[in-house]
């Protein structure tokens, strides 16, 4: 029998590109290994190599399921333990969530294969625009899901530097393209030693220079990421600075719209806050009031008139009941010296709204779960302020949007962002998500503070270090000082686009110098 080693080596690849998709996800938090996004990226990239755009897109899907599959795992946790699906079932939609996912990844890769991938410039440049693209599409397309970006792996590198100027996107380029040309470099020696009898041979010595001048290019780039995370883009707006309350009640997520329970999530946020009423602002976590707005009105005049006798800035989720009929919004209120009111633009499919509800809503208990029936937020809301400062507010998922975070982030002098981590229990999306927040910080330069359910709560630098946080799971309050900031980091200013629109010119670029050089090779 005659073995086709074709189909062998295509069934290789397609094994190390499903290995890499999950290889990625170890780079990021709670992990850290940040080297191994770069290694499976470049792996990804050298598979797709003169890959047709059919083979290319199948291959892509891999590595996205490979991703995806243990990246996003924690989805299961919610579909199981509190969207009361039976396991063999929260293990099917797990895995077509998980699917879809790769097929979105994937798409990209077909015009990365049909029109990149057979030269050395779309496989160094094009490469890494298309992963970039990919990205932004990913924040968008069908409400978006950002997650899994290969920038996060990066708070606490050098290319953290560019943080405040390209923000995760183009940190993401810079590690894409550091692999891509890590493995070009080694490529070229690996060729100079297959041909050691023609070391001057023209062809040879250009591509080795070509490597070795985008070798040190990398190289400055990574230099200069260490030089700019020591520019002040912001400053104190007063040496004084703010005290600081976090609370973390740790309600179990089967307690939490409970009614019988009510009076006790109340008593507990009375418990965690009464040592804390001269602290300048207390956090409490999203929907901390397990009632709507209108119906805790005692509770709420209760809270604000303790807050306004310690002149204490206090800021709580709650559900809003607006005045239109079937309206509901995911909000943070201010009470005390706080004013305003600010209500969730980007909401989690399923968790708060059901896409194609009238087609299955009812037909499992998931898509029924409690919070599934909240509406958008308007655009362009007011700050939330105190006598002293403003800040900018994001509720759970939104922290993960890097432009929308920047859209407000740049007129505040402190940010906020408030969650209930407890759908996703003890899996690793809460530290991904805390690990997202720390991002924002440093891309716009401000302080930011995090209080959640059951963790992580935290308190974030304007350069992104981890000041002060809380264990997962327990219950308690986190006291600390932070600073309000001014200024506009280039990132708050200009946000994703100067990396977008340079990966698309980068894509753009390679896809002619491609069509040139077959162009002359059908001549020749």
């Amino acid at each position: 029998m005659k073995i086709n080693h074709r189909k062998i080596l295509d069934w290789r690849c397609d094994f190390v590109a499903l290995v890499s998709g999950a290889l990625l996800p170890f780079s990021l938090a709670p992990y850290n290994i940040w080297p191994l996004g770069i290694l499976a990226t470049t792996m990804l990239a050298l598979t797709l190599v003169g890959q047709s755009g059919r083979r290319g897109f199948f291959r892509s899907v891999l590595f996205g399921l490979g991703m995806y599959g243990f990246g996003a795992s924690w989805v299961f946790r919610s579909i199981h333990d509190f969207g009361f699906a039976s396991t063999p079932l929260a293990f099917v939609l797990t895995s077509l969530f998980v699917f879809g996912l790769a097929l979105v990844f994937a798409l990209p890769f077909i015009l990365y294969c049909k029109y990149c991938s057979k030269s050395r410039p779309g496989f160094l440049l094009g490469f890494a625009s298309v992963w970039i693209l990919g990205e932004w599409i990913r924040s968008w397309f069908l409400t978006g899901f950002p997650w899994l970006y290969l920038g996060y792996a990066h708070t606490s590198t050098w290319l953290g530097g560019w943080a405040p100027i390209l923000g995760v996107f183009g940190i993401g380029f810079f590690a894409v393209l550091s692999g891509l040309v890590i493995s070009d470099v080694f490529h070229q020696f690996i060729n100079h030693l297959r041909n050691k009898t023609h070391p001057l041979d023209l062809h040879i010595k250009s591509d080795r220079k070509t490597a070795s001048a985008l070798f040190i290019l990398v190289c400055l780039c990574w230099v200069g990421g260490w030089q700019f995370s020591n520019i002040a883009w912001t400053k104190k707006t007063s040496e004084n600075p703010l005290s600081v309350a976090l609370v973390q009640p740790n309600i179990p997520q089967p307690m939490k719209w409970q009614p019988f329970y009510f009076p006790y999530i109340m008593q507990t946020l009375r418990d965690l806050t009464r040592d804390h009423w001269e602290a300048d602002l207390v956090l409490w976590p999203e929907n901390a009031v397990p009632h709507f707005y209108h119906d805790a009105s005692d509770f709420l005049e209760e809270i604000n008139l303790r807050a306004e006798a310690g002149n204490t800035a206090l800021i709580t989720g709650i559900l809003y009941d607006a005045d239109e009929p079937r309206t509901w919004y995911n909000s943070i209120i201010g009470l005390g010296t706080a004013e305003g009111t600010y209500f969730k633009q980007r909401l989690v499919p399923f968790g708060e709204y059901v896409p194609l509800e009238k087609h299955i809503r009812g037909l499992l208990e998931f898509f029924n779960l409690p919070n599934s029936v909240i509406s958008v937020g308007p655009k362009d809301q007011e700050l939330l302020r105190t006598k002293d400062f403003k800040l900018a507010s994001y509720i759970c998922y939104e922290i993960v949007y890097p432009d929308l975070v920047a859209q407000y982030a740049g007129e505040s002098e402190l940010l906020l962002t408030i969650s209930n981590d407890a759908w996703f229990g003890d899996s690793i999306g809460p530290l991904q998500h805390f690990q997202m927040a720390q991002m924002r910080a440093m891309e716009n330069g401000k302080y930011l503070l995090r209080a959640t359910n059951t963790g992580v709560s935290g308190v974030i630098s304007h350069k992104g270090e981890i000041l002060e946080q809380l264990p997962q799971f327990e219950q308690g309050t986190l006291r600390s000082d932070v600073y309000t900031m001014t200024g506009k980091t280039p990132f708050a200013q200009l946000k994703s686009w100067p990396t977008i629109l340079f990966s698309l010119f980068g894509f753009l670029l390679t896809v002619i110098l491609q069509a040139k050089r077959h162009s002359v090779n059908e001549v020749h």
